[in-house]
């Protein structure tokens, strides 16, 4: 009686065996194909001719260099405009915008839209300097900003603006931009 018991015990435990064998051999077929589809596909890196080193995003957080190039973009972007594309200066911009601060950000850009439509005026921006945080997801940037009336430069000033920005999952988007008061120099004393 216990060698019935015990024989119908083994072929159980036999069968366990087998099945467990069979489904082991079929997950490293399955991983063997599944790694010859990633060594083989085409990878994509997506080219910006006007960067110059590599870039990769993360979900951990923004790099500085991503941040940087970035912010240069949209500061230019942000602040060369004239009369003839101002419609499509703020629809570019509102590509860049957190959708949380799309609104507030609008009313900006239609506020300087108004003031600047039908006038002769044009801005000009040249970048000195660029710093980044990206702990804080905020931006620096200084420069000189020249108005022109025409093709005579009527104005041409130092000025810091800053950009904060917001990052959720994989977009790096403006939440906000300041001019900041230019810092005077230290007189000699």
């Amino acid at each position: 009686m216990f060698s019935d018991i015990s024989h119908a015990r083994q072929q159980s435990l036999l069968r366990q065996r087998n099945l467990f064998a069979l489904v082991s051999a079929g997950l490293a077929v399955a991983l063997v194909v599944a790694a010859g589809l990633a060594a083989t596909r085409d990878s994509e890196v997506v080219l910006v001719p006007t960067i110059s080193k590599r870039l990769t995003v993360s979900s951990a957080g923004v790099q500085a260099d991503y941040l940087e190039f970035v912010t240069r973009d949209a500061a230019l972007m942000l602040l060369n405009r004239s009369p003839e594309g101002l419609d499509y200066w703020m629809e570019e911009i509102l590509k860049v915008a957190d959708p949380a601060r799309h609104g507030t950000l609008k009313a900006e850009l239609v506020r300087i839209v108004e003031e600047q439509r039908g006038s002769d005026v044009t801005q000009a921006f040249v970048i000195r300097s660029l710093s980044v945080d990206p702990k804080n997801l905020t931006s620096e940037v200084k420069g000189t900003l020249k108005t022109f009336v025409g093709a005579q430069v009527i104005s041409s000033d130092e000025r810091r603006f800053r950009f904060s920005w917001t990052y959720r999952g994989l977009r790096l988007a403006l939440a906000g931009f300041d001019q900041l008061p230019t810092e005077k120099p230290k007189e000699a004393e």
